[in-house]
């Protein structure tokens, strides 16, 4: 069949994509900048509201994925306590200063994450020679792979995609993310991507006025609203999945 991992920026975007169907959830905080880790008091509360497989992001703030010393210190933390408080995997990464692979600090968290599952993030899409570098991703243990195929959205990185998943094999599962929603995710399905990646949230303003116009954020994401996972957006998502996949 397939999996539908929705990318949850908090324990009520995760109540919403189980509710809709979600097979799973990539845990963050701070989706309008990509994503960052997930406060711990987070990650207890959605584990405590949903049944579904929860893999926590690890990323300690927005930005390059080239790390310092104490930065890389802090994930190795976050994993350990991820560990000790059972979530189903980690999702992360580490690139060098060139933009390459940073094969020893990525294989150092894949070890200290064992044994849970370990998807190499969208630090995949800006890397050069792709092909070489999922050989790599497999040889330190990475056991998934998010990726748009090195363009903005999936849609427009099939190709690379679909090469992907041959040379992935039995060996690393080819998540694809990027843009997708369900208007555009059978497009995907029908090159035999199985695995798929989104948010499917939405800007909800909580107050309608702001009496002092002091702003605290930048204009992605207005101080008034909140970005959050629709239950009915997954809910048709997956409806089209099965229905797809049932034919085949």
């Amino acid at each position: 069949m397939f999996t539908l991992e929705v990318c949850a920026n908090s324990v009520e975007s995760a109540i919403n994509a189980q509710k809709g169907g979600a097979n799973r959830i990539e845990l963050c905080e701070n989706l309008f900048v990509g994503g960052t880790t997930p406060s711990f008091g987070c990650i207890a509360e959605t584990l405590s509201q949903v049944s579904i497989p929860v893999n926590v992001l690890v990323r300690p703030r927005p930005g390059d994925f080239v790390y310092s010393d104490m930065e890389f210190r802090q994930m190795l933390r976050d994993i350990e306590i991820c560990k000790k408080m059972n979530v189903n995997g980690i999702v992360s990464g580490v690139l060098k200063s060139n933009g390459e692979l940073d094969k020893e600090r990525t294989l150092e968290l894949v070890r200290a994450a064992k044994p849970l599952t370990f998807t190499f993030h969208r630090a995949f899409d800006i890397m050069p020679e792709p092909e070489k570098v999922i050989e790599e991703l497999v040889e330190c243990g990475c056991t998934h792979l998010l990726t748009s195929g090195q363009k903005s959205r999936a849609t427009d990185g099939i190709e690379l995609i679909k090469r992907l998943i041959v040379i992935g094999g039995e060996y690393i599962n080819i998540i694809a993310g990027g843009g997708i929603n369900h208007s555009n995710i059978l497009g995907l399905a029908k090159v035999g991507v199985k695995e798929f990646h989104m948010s499917g949230s939405e800007i909800v303003a909580r107050y309608s006025v702001n009496h002092t116009g002091v702003s605290f954020t930048s204009e992605v994401l207005p101080d008034n609203t909140v970005q959050i996972t629709n239950a009915e957006t997954i809910a048709n998502t997956v409806a089209r999945l099965k229905n797809h996949f049932s034919k085949k």
